[in-house]
């Protein structure tokens, strides 16, 4: 007599095959079971409420809200022009680094610190110093140009 030609393993791997073949049918008829194909149009339908919420329910006409088109601004914000009043600023040399050749100055108005580089002084400045200055946006923030020393 000969022996088998079927070994464990082989077993194993088959008995394996059969179940994953089993367990794939199974999941094939839950999801024909569950299936949402075939439903009619109004259960597909979903609406946005006063919120900006999806709900399945459409929204109530008495909570509307009624918008002036001219309100809507579309593309970038429309500054408002500077008075020459605002555009000059006064403020008190807090640090000074004649070295390196920067500083920070105190706005009187606003209390926040501007930079400042040598190369936007018109004149030459020290520390505790009053002057008059501009800003422009500079890399990191705001930069104070055309710094003149008030006497």
């Amino acid at each position: 007599m000969s022996k088998s030609q079927e070994t464990y393993s082989k077993k194993e791997k088959e008995k394996k095959k059969q179940l994953k073949r089993k367990e794939k049918e199974e999941k094939r008829e839950e999801r024909k079971a569950n299936s949402k194909k075939g439903k009619s149009f109004e259960d597909m339908i979903a609406y946005v409420d006063e919120n900006g919420q999806l709900s399945s329910t459409p929204p109530d006409p008495n909570k509307r809200k009624v918008i002036n088109l001219e309100d809507i601004q579309l593309g970038a914000r429309v500054e408002q022009a500077i008075e020459p009043a605002d555009i000059l600023r006064k403020g008190k040399i807090t640090f000074y680094n004649s070295e390196k050749g920067y500083g920070f100055i105190k706005d009187e108005r606003s209390q926040d610190s501007v930079f400042f580089h040598v190369n936007g002084l018109n004149g030459p400045v020290k520390e505790n110093d009053k002057v008059n200055f501009e800003t422009e946006m500079g890399q990191k923030g705001m930069v104070a140009i055309k710094v003149t020393v008030i006497i």
